[in-house]
């Protein structure tokens, strides 16, 4: 029985990397995969997934207007989608992606962020915690050894910034991944300073 997977975890958790060796593994099976990512995510190109650590494939584009079960008709022979960036798809969009794993009785794997750098729920990210029939934290380490949940988003001199639109696509230039204590003792030192 297929079920839709949600697989988050804070930047630098190594997401993508799971999601390419998850599709490198069906693949080796002889298994046809999917592999889907959402347009606003271009940082790498259009079309293109990369992991910090060097993995990278293409990926087939999907717009926010784009009706995924629509474009999953015109796909022949698939066994299983593996999504990665899932948090800026759509919450439309994850319904569509809950549709294929009922009606079609395929695995839908989907990776990406829970929250933004104000810890506030991404539109797509919320929808999937709603619908996923397993939840996975791919965790990762606050510099102070703590489990890191917080993508904090600094400027260019490491100051953590509070204010600001939810997306801002950017690596370790632009985030990095504190435990909540770290994150709000940094926030009350700049505000002290």
């Amino acid at each position: 029985m297929a079920k839709l997977y949600f697989k988050y975890g804070a930047m630098g958790s190594s997401k993508s990397a799971q999601a390419l060796i998850t599709q490198f593994n069906y693949e080796e099976l002889g298994m046809k995969v999917w592999l889907i990512k959402p347009s606003i995510d271009d940082r790498d190109g259009k079309n293109i997934i990369r992991s910090r650590i060097g993995l990278q494939r293409e990926a087939q584009v999907i717009t926010p207007e784009e009706n995924i079960l629509e474009t999953f008709a015109g796909i022949p022979d698939v066994d299983v989608i593996i999504a990665d960036e899932a948090q800026f798809f759509t919450p439309e969009q994850i319904d569509q992606l809950r549709t294929i794993v009922d009606d079609e009785d395929l695995p839908v794997l989907c990776f990406g962020l829970r929250t933004d750098f104000l810890t506030h729920f991404f539109p797509g990210a919320m929808r999937l915690m709603e619908l996923a029939d397993s939840l996975t934290e791919i965790k990762t380490v606050c510099a102070c050894g703590r489990k890191a949940t917080v993508n904090a988003r600094i400027d260019e001199n490491g100051k953590v910034i509070t204010e600001g639109g939810q997306i801002l696509l950017g690596g370790n230039d632009s985030y990095v991944a504190m435990c909540h204590k770290c994150w709000k003792n940094k926030i009350r030192a700049q505000e002290q300073a």
